[in-house]
C-alpha cells in the first residue's frame, strides 16, 4: 500500500465544502482546472462516476465512501491496482474547515509503483484543493 495526503484549512463551513464537493462530483466543474466528473446515478455510495482528468482518457470510479459533511471517498481500478481518493472533513475551532485528500494505492506491487505513480496522480491536489475551497467559500 502506498499513501499520500494533501491537507488545507478554509473559512468556509463543514456544510459549504461538503455542497462544492458534492457539486464537483455530480458534473459542475468548480473551475477552469476541474477533472470532469458524470454520475450515473444518485450520489451514494455504489454509484458509478465517469472521471475524465485534464488532458487524459475517461476512467470510471466507484463511490465507495459518503458521510454527509464529513467524508467522502471513490474508488478506481487501474490495471492491478486499487486507487482510492478521499475527502475528509473536520471542522475547525474557528467554524471553518480542514480538509485532507487522500490517495491510496492498494494491490499488486502498489509499494513498488506507488512512488512513481502516486506523485503523478496527486501532483494536482493544490490546484484541485485551491478551487474545492474558493467554491466553498463563496457558498
Amino acid at each position: 500500500m502506498w499513501i499520500t495526503e494533501y491537507r488545507a484549512t478554509t473559512t468556509a463551513t463543514p456544510a459549504a465544502v461538503w455542497d462544492a464537493l458534492r457539486a464537483l462530483h455530480s458534473g459542475q466543474p468548480l473551475g477552469p482546472e476541474s477533472d470532469s466528473f458524470e454520475l450515473h446515478g444518485p450520489f451514494a455510495v455504489g454509484t458509478v462516476l465517469t472521471i475524465t482528468p485534464q488532458g487524459q482518457e475517461p476512467m470510471q470510479s466507484t463511490i465507495v465512501d459518503l458521510v454527509p459533511e464529513r467524508r467522502y471517498a471513490d474508488r478506481t481500478l487501474f490495471g492491478g491496482l486499487s486507487l482510492t481518493f478521499r475527502h475528509d472533513l473536520a471542522p475547525t475551532d474557528e467554524g471553518g474547515t480542514a480538509v485532507t485528500h487522500t490517495l491510496i494505492i492498494d494491490g499488486t506491487d502498489a509499494d513498488k509503483v506507488g512512488p512513481d505513480l502516486g506523485p503523478q496522480i496527486s501532483g494536482d491536489f493544490p490546484v484541485a484543493m485551491a478551487e474545492l475551497l474558493a467554491a466553498a467559500e463563496s457558498r
